[in-house]
């Protein structure tokens, strides 16, 4: 079974196009499928359109979901970069 991991992030900034596409290019070094969580939606942490879908604004909280053979240097990394992102 694939190794998962589970962090959660206030976000500094909204969670705009460039923050977004640096999640995106964080998580494109990984294999692990990772998702990211806001209220109700879940988006793939791969693909822009979806994490902009999300609406998820400044202050707010977000959890990261990683699944597979690197999942928790996955959500790390995404969690980095949501967290130094303006």
């Amino acid at each position: 079974m694939p190794e998962s991991s589970e962090t959660t992030v206030v976000l500094p900034a909204h969670l705009h196009a460039r923050p977004a596409g640096q999640v995106v290019v964080t998580a494109a070094k990984f294999t692990s499928t990772i998702e990211i969580v806001y209220g109700a939606k879940t988006a793939n942490a791969k693909g822009v359109l979806a994490l902009l879908s999300l609406g998820a604004t400044a202050g707010e909280t977000v959890t990261i979901r990683a699944t597979g053979p690197d999942a928790p240097a996955a959500a790390e990394a995404i969690a980095t970069t949501l967290r130094t992102t303006e």
